[in-house]
């Protein structure tokens, strides 16, 4: 389970530790620390920036993807209120985005759900039929964090470039970051979220970047920072964490998906040969994220199944990372028309570039037995 969070790279753990102790200026001071905190925030901001094809004065620091989802769509809310109050998403966000448009809803806003295919990819054509004068905002996830589909946002991008008037795009990129390439210029978006711990940095520290010139408001206020946007110190062992994550996910990074690409292949095939009664959630191939398999296991439990690789040393979800607890259904699997008693069976493995196919190996040792164990033990035959 490399998608709720990933463990802090060695590397990263290193090159943050002086910033707990020796280096441990304000960025906003001018003392010899503060100069040299302040050019440590903006060599990470354009390390960060450049790998979506953005410039560092438009990287705004948070606490996460999740502060920077709220940042982005009630900071575009807020500011641009007087253009329209019309905003349009879709049925599978992250409930870090779903959340917040459900309080504007309660404020005002009008806010339109795209519908999903059976593979989770949203309608363009309905995109086209919602967008009125008063849309301001089109908020879409660029990877599924659940079922793993590749929205295709560079045809959104398109839709919206084609309007005669000024629609904002953002993106919740927190499970596709380092995974996916992204290139903001050419999918036209104005806004990405994008968080650390989801790439091997440390938590509390993610990123919203906005194009120059989007008119956005702060969610926040209080003491001065380096943001425009965020108030509050920065968090200099985070953001460095940050730096160094992300020059560890980018470098030879063709490979390191093709490694992701090669275990996740492999993890679906021997899962559908070894295996029967199983139901794949979300596209194969190139449109499907390197790092998801999310596999539903008729007659058994998804919890069931997690619980026992778990006594295995097998770590797997059962759903989002901000649904764990919850007894209803994936609102993801529900959305793309999964039966609640095949839902409930769902299976989500994460990989990253640290796994190995030895893992792979084990993982296809244990669960068919796992499985078999337990439809044996079901009173549904």
């Amino acid at each position: 389970d490399n998608g709720n969070t990933t463990p802090v790279a060695g590397e990263v753990v290193e090159a943050m530790l002086p910033y707990f102790t020796e280096k441990y200026g304000h960025p906003l001071f001018i003392y010899s620390l503060g100069r040299e905190a302040n050019e440590t925030v903006e060599s990470a901001s354009e390390t960060i920036a450049n790998t979506v094809g953005a410039r560092g004065s438009e990287l705004t620091f948070t606490s996460g993807a999740t502060e920077a989802n709220d940042l982005a769509v009630r900071g575009i809310a807020k500011a641009n209120k007087d253009k329209g109050k019309h905003i349009v998403t879709s049925r599978v966000e992250n409930p870090s985005v779903l959340r917040i448009t459900e309080e504007l809803e309660r404020r005002g806003f009008e806010v339109d759900y795209l519908d999903v295919d059976s593979e989770g990819f949203i309608d363009l054509e309905q995109l086209e039929d919602l967008i009125t004068n008063e849309t301001i905002l089109v908020s879409i996830i660029h990877a599924s964090d659940e079922i793993g589909t590749i929205e295709p946002l560079k045809k959104v991008g398109k839709i919206l470039k084609d309007q005669n008037h000024e629609i904002l795009f953002h993106t919740d990129a927190a499970a596709s970051y380092a995974r996916i390439p992204i290139d903001m210029d050419e999918m036209n978006l104005d806004l990405v979220s994008i968080s650390a711990h989801k790439i091997h940095g440390p938590k509390g520290i993610g990123a919203l970047i906005a194009r120059e010139g989007v008119n956005i408001e702060p969610i926040n206020y209080g003491y001065l920072s380096l943001s425009n946007l965020r108030p509050g110190t920065e968090n200099m062992p985070g953001i460095v964490g940050f730096q160094k994550a992300v020059e560890l996910a980018f470098e030879n990074f063709d490979s390191k998906i093709d490694h992701m690409k090669k275990l996740r292949d492999k993890l679906m095939e021997g899962v559908e040969e070894k295996i029967p009664e199983t139901v794949l959630h979300g596209p194969r191939g190139g449109d499907r994220s390197p790092a998801n398999v999310n596999y539903s296991f008729k007659r058994v439990e998804g919890e069931s199944i997690l619980m026992q690789l778990d006594m295995r040393g097998i770590s797997v979800a059962t759903g989002s990372a901000c649904a764990t607890r919850k007894l209803e259904p994936s609102h993801v699997l529900t959305a793309i028309g999964v039966k609640p008693a095949v839902a409930h069976g769902a299976i989500r493995f994460t990989l990253s570039r640290m796994n190995t196919e030895k893992e792979i190996d084990y993982t296809l040792e244990v669960l068919p037995e796992v499985v078999e164990k337990l439809r044996e033990l079901s009173p549904i035959k």
